[in-house]
């Protein structure tokens, strides 16, 4: 079990209302940090701060799609104005299409899967990584696939996308690497919120997660972590 950490901080989650952001968000908090849960469904953020019942100055939440550069910005200027900024990016905007050859794929899904894995990483870096490195202190954290080294067939749109999204953390892990912030990338074949036997669970991930966010995890940089 990994101790409490001596410092709390601001730890922002992406696509916060799924399974996997949910657990993410009540461990953290459990912990005591401070959250900013982004995700584009305002009905389910807003039954997810219900159910977190956080005071007020403990948590930043709101509705946006991480596509929107100006509105990721305008947010990370709020955040700072709230908290003075965040120690932890944990970025978990999902998204799959799959099933269809190379020569069969709609390039539309293309885009989609561009925009959704690459584009918001690339985005909530520049919005958010200046306050990483004013504190001093940070955790970059991604859940990827395992298919992303040896992709399968029918699946080449998201693995590329996949791909580019993880270049991007492992560029971030060593461009920042001097500023005690460090970059990584978790991956599975499957998350598996019901818990039947499959896939990797909510839990697993995050207690990777902690370990992560841990002071005892300050060399683990630039990696990728399978855990399946």
């Amino acid at each position: 079990m990994i101790n409490p950490p001596a410092q709390l901080r601001t730890v922002l989650i992406t696509g916060a209302t799924g399974g996997l952001g949910r657990k993410a968000a009540e461990t953290f908090a459990a912990q005591g940090h401070s959250l900013v849960l982004l995700d584009r469904n305002q009905d389910k953020l807003d039954s997810l701060t219900r159910d977190l019942n956080l005071p007020a100055e403990r948590l930043f939440v709101t509705a946006l799609d991480l596509r929107d550069e100006d509105a990721l910005r305008a947010t990370a200027e709020d955040v700072a104005a709230k908290f003075g900024g965040v120690h932890a990016l944990i970025h978990l905007v999902g998204g799959w299409v799959g099933g269809k050859t190379l020569v069969e794929g709609d390039p539309k899904d293309l885009d989609l899967m561009l925009g959704q894995h690459v584009g918001t990483t690339f985005y909530l870096f520049q919005a958010f990584t200046p306050q990483l490195v004013k504190q001093g202190w940070g955790r970059v954290i991604i859940v990827s696939a395992s298919t992303v080294p040896n992709p399968p067939g029918k699946t080449g749109i998201y693995t590329a996308a996949k791909a580019a999204q993880e270049n991007l953390v492992l560029t971030l892990a060593a461009e920042l690497k001097e500023n005690g912030i460090t970059a990584n990338i978790i991956q599975v074949r499957s998350i598996d919120v019901e818990n039947k036997g499959k896939g990797t669970t909510p839990d697993e991930i995050v207690a990777a997660m902690l370990y992560l966010f841990s002071e005892q995890a300050a060399k683990v940089n630039g990696v990728r972590i399978p855990l399946y």
